[in-house]
């Protein structure tokens, strides 16, 4: 069955017992080669339960999508499969054929536990959360979620504020930067977290001159310096 452009294909529903992350890297991958066209991707996440698949067969069928699934434990998987065939619907499995293969070469099972992944690499996906966090929250964005920041920059433009809370969020710290701009007055979400997590950036009067004028050449000229 083909999709005409102006169709809404039907859904991928991505079938995890965890975040489903290293699923949806894949599908985002495979559907990179369809460019041009706009495939649904539900992500159906930290599946535990025979009764959760279920319903998940049940919201499928009605719209004819493809289930696509990473579950570990094996009786999840084998009823998912199972299912999916009553119902009509294809399932695609991205870790029951490697896990099998893996079992009879290494002459013992899997765990079967979902999420082993991340708990084993929890460092690591600690460090780009906060650098995403970071990222996000960069110059004055987000104010209205400070509260979820590990530290809060302030300060003037030029100041040093992001290159700071690079460094910082590199090392696992999620950090919001604030400008401070005269005459405009902080956000009041500012105010509303404890003190102890915003820290106040100094600069000398002659530094800041020069950061700002060499930022002015950079750009060009596009009025006074500020």
């Amino acid at each position: 069955m083909s999709v005409s452009k102006t169709q809404i294909p039907p859904p991928i529903y991505l079938v995890s017992g965890s975040s489903g992350a290293s699923g949806e890297q894949i599908i985002e991958t495979v559907l990179a080669q369809f460019p041009k066209i706009q495939v649904p991707i539900v992500k159906k996440t930290h599946i535990r339960s025979r009764e959760q698949v279920k319903k998940v067969i049940a919201k499928a069928s009605k719209t004819g999508g493809t289930l696509v699934h990473t579950l570990v434990d094996p009786a999840l998987r084998k009823a998912l499969i199972l299912q999916g065939k009553k119902q009509n619907l294809v399932t695609i499995d991205l870790m029951g054929d490697l896990l099998d293969r893996l079992a009879d070469v290494l002459g013992c099972p899997p765990k079967g536990k979902p999420g082993l992944y991340r708990k084993l690499r929890k460092e690591y996906f600690d460090r780009i959360s906060a650098i995403e966090f970071t990222i996000a929250h960069d110059d004055g964005q987000r104010v209205d979620d400070l509260s979820s920041a590990d530290i809060v920059l302030i300060g003037v433009s030029r100041s040093g504020k992001t290159p700071l809370s690079m460094y910082l969020a590199v090392h696992g710290w999620k950090v919001a930067n604030i400008p401070l701009i005269r005459e405009v007055a902080p956000p009041p979400h500012l105010f509303r977290i404890h003190r102890s997590r915003v820290i106040g950036l100094s600069i000398s009067y002659e530094d800041l001159m020069m950061h700002r004028k060499m930022r002015q050449a950079q750009m060009g000229p596009s009025g006074p310096l500020k």
